[in-house]
């Protein structure tokens, strides 16, 4: 082979290799992102927040920036009460 023919070998080696890690790295993202919504769709129970369905002083969960009104949570199962509270409890 001449000096010509091995350089567009390389070339295209190159390109493929780049083409498949280009493929690869999107696969990842796919399943990363899907491992997320997985993730987020398996709320905690309340158990395993210690829920209250009173507030904690001023901490109560029609403040917290994880309710959903009028009466969920994005992080734990079940009706959850405006004015209850958890230890997950986060401000607006």
């Amino acid at each position: 082979m001449d000096d010509e023919s091995s350089h567009t070998l390389a070339e295209v080696s190159r390109r493929s290799v780049l083409l498949q890690s280009i493929a690869c790295a999107t696969g990842i993202v796919t399943v990363l992102a899907a491992s997320t919504d997985a993730a987020m769709a398996n709320k905690m129970p309340k158990s395993a927040v210690a829920y209250k369905t009173s507030p904690n002083g001023e901490k109560k969960c029609s403040n917290c920036s994880l309710f959903e009104p009028p009466n969920a949570c994005k992080n734990v199962d079940g009706d959850i009460s405006p004015d209850g509270w958890c230890i997950l409890w986060r401000a607006k």
